[in-house]
């Protein structure tokens, strides 16, 4: 009933996207309000299922995946998957706010989870509920919130891909500030163990792992892998994480190191790992072999709608859901992606509406190459 007076609305005024918009804000600070740690998206999930709800949506949902079709589904017609992850990191220690009170001064809207990506997650539910009702779209729309997105997990998105039917491509809901991410490098994370032999720090006695470690992670601090991307740019390497030693008399027999890898297009994960292994004495073991690059082409009917909406096209050096993606994928959204995981976070409210209305044109422009 509710959604049928706003689609009415739309097709004669304003009023009823406006609404909607100030819908997607309210549904915004409840989020907020609400944890949702990783593997803790239990009650965001039930608040995002519960207002789809109220709209006369069908739901569906496994574990913290809540998905949904438009009402007029076609599996004749091409499928636009729209999603974007409802799970958050642990505060950033430097807050000095409640992370979980979504406050708004000054045009900004603080809380953990708003820029991401709480912003990108009910823009395009709005925009979903925009079109849900339409009989004459040339394709299908299917939204959804997912899971586990902040620490990779298997009960995400790439729980729900076999379940959820044939998607032909999609957009991935990240802060962007509204411009198209084609691209988007891999992650490898490496564990690194260095071997040495323990003995007395006062004697010449043993052989230390942590010097050996060091070695190595000098090498990778200096190296570089020749090819690189037009779009992404140049493999990236940081140490991030060391640790060694337990007293400080005694030589250390091993050191452990952690290495984020961030892997262009050029390379196969495979490829970067063995490159690595021979350049140094240490052990190195990846965490996963999942996060690998991707890149939807500019020629591609959606990013070819975005270019003529005025959007820049770039290769994001962080990685997302679109990496377990098996179809091209567009990541945008509304918010900055150097706000993420910072103290006091926060989106614009201005960003939210000019995001829900970028997205909805963006899908008519995606309509009009189409018929």
């Amino acid at each position: 009933m509710l959604l049928g007076y706003l689609f009415h609305s739309f097709q004669t005024m304003d009023a009823g996207l406006k609404l909607l918009t100030q819908e997607a804000i309210a549904l915004l600070q409840n989020l907020i309000s609400t944890p949702s740690f990783s593997q803790e998206e239990q009650d965001t999930a039930d608040i995002i299922e519960q207002f789809l709800q109220k709209y006369g949506v069908i739901t569906q949902r496994k574990q913290h995946n809540v998905w949904a079709k438009n009402r007029h589904f076609d599996p004749i017609k091409s499928t636009i998957l729209l999603n974007s992850h409802h799970d958050t990191v642990q505060p950033n220690r430097g807050y000095t706010r409640d992370p979980f009170s979504p406050d708004i001064e000054a045009g900004k809207l603080y809380g953990l989870g708003s820029n991401d990506a709480g912003g990108a997650l009910t823009c395009l539910l709005a925009t979903f509920l925009y079109f849900y009702e339409q009989q004459d779209l040339p394709f299908n729309l299917l939204y959804a919130a997912s899971a586990e997105e902040e620490i990779s997990g298997h009960n995400g998105i790439e729980l729900i891909l076999d379940e959820i039917g044939k998607i032909d491509f999609g957009i991935v809901g990240e802060p962007t500030q509204m411009h198209l991410a084609i691209a988007e490098k891999g992650l490898m994370v490496l564990d690194g163990v260095a071997r040495g032999r323990s003995g007395h720090a006062a004697r010449e006695e043993g052989e230390s792992a942590l010097y050996r470690a060091m070695d190595d992670i000098a090498c990778i601090r200096a190296y570089q892998f020749p090819k690189i991307s037009e779009v992404m740019g140049p493999v990236k390497m940081s140490v991030t994480v060391i640790h060694s030693g337990s007293e400080h008399n005694v030589v250390p027999d091993s050191c452990e190191f952690t290495v984020d890898v961030r892997v262009n297009e050029c390379y196969t994960l495979e490829q970067v790992l063995a490159e690595i292994q021979s350049q140094v004495q240490s052990e190195l073991k990846p965490r996963s072999m999942r996060m690998r690059s991707s890149m939807i082409p500019l020629e591609h009917p959606l990013v070819r709608a975005g270019l003529a909406l005025g959007r820049e096209y770039y290769g994001s050096p962080t990685t997302s859901d679109k990496a377990l993606m098996p179809f091209p994928t567009l990541k945008m959204g509304p918010g900055d992606s150097a706000r993420s995981h910072t103290a006091n976070e926060f989106i614009y409210v201005s960003e939210i509406e000019s995001g829900v209305d970028i997205y909805i044109n963006l899908l008519l422009k995606l309509h009009e190459t189409l018929v």
